[in-house]
């Protein structure tokens, strides 16, 4: 088991963001707040919530409560259409500032784009001045395809990272390879499969008894290796310190492929032009 943090990744706006951390959906604040503090001492830097999930409070009670510097920890939250404005975007950076008890927030991302809606150019702009603020270090997006993505550059605006849904079954090289041309760092929510059997593929256990590694790990080092920041979650002390425990083995190329292999496209995941909240 290491007990070092993992690697980090230099983002467009200069800050450096650690290429594993700790999802924390769907845990209430008392489960995130034990979860965090116990990711902390398993060498978890980077910490993931959202408005919508409700448990700010408790991922900021945990930070504090592992006694580790504000700078050592980078926090990413996010928030939903209701703040879709130039001022929502202050406010809502306000609200989940007051929640975690913190003076910044290092990466806040547009929860989803709600293009039905047509307000995501707008809290955009409003992120990029809490940027120029040095209110928030980084600032990106969550579930934005290439087009609409497309439409914030065409404004002369830079996203740092976009969350998508990402995983061996749903590897998104359309949507990688937009955001590596635009110097936008990919990053992988529900890396592990949504509530699914993928790590029971022949595949993955096969690579695990090759590496001696559990087929978690070998998804997790697959995202890694790919070039996207991953953030696992589990609420169970041997996972989380499983899941950081990654760096120490290199997947070979065709190993690599033949989990690339097993997408299966995107027709079963949520349509961020349909769906968002």
């Amino acid at each position: 088991m290491t007990d070092s943090t993992a690697p980090t990744v230099r983002l467009k706006h200069g800050a450096s963001m650690p290429v594993l951390g700790f999802g924390t959906w769907p845990l209430d604040d008392a489960e995130a707040a034990d979860a965090v503090e116990t990711a902390i001492g398993s060498g978890y830097r980077l910490f993931d919530t959202a408005e919508n999930y409700r448990n700010e409070a408790g991922v900021g009670e945990g930070i504090r409560r592992s006694g580790i510097d504000r700078g050592d920890v980078f926090i990413t939250t996010k928030f939903n259409k209701d703040w879709h404005s130039y001022d929502g975007a202050q406010r809502a950076f306000e609200n989940s500032a007051k929640l975690l008890d913190v003076d910044y927030i290092d990466l806040l991302l547009i929860h989803w784009p709600n293009p039905g809606q047509d307000q995501y150019v707008d809290a955009f702009k409003g992120l990029a001045a809490l940027l120029e603020d040095k209110r928030v270090r980084a600032i990106g997006t969550s579930n934005f395809k290439p087009a609409h993505l497309q439409r914030v550059l065409d404004e002369g605006l830079a996203p740092d990272v976009n969350q998508i849904q990402l995983d061996p079954r749903h590897t998104r090289p359309d949507s990688r390879d937009f955001h590596a041309q635009h110097g936008i760092v990919t990053e992988s929510w529900s890396p592990l499969g949504k509530g699914g059997d993928l790590l029971q593929e022949q595949t993955l256990t096969s690579l695990a008894d090759k590496y001696g590694k559990t087929p978690g790990q070998i998804v997790l080092r697959w995202h890694v290796q790919l070039g996207a920041v991953v953030i696992p979650k589990s609420a169970k002390p041997e996972r989380i310190r499983q899941n950081i425990d990654i760096f120490d083995f290199e997947l070979a190329p065709d190993d690599m492929d033949s989990i690339s292999s097993m997408d299966t496209g995107v027709s079963d995941i949520a349509d961020s032009d349909d769906f968002g909240h």
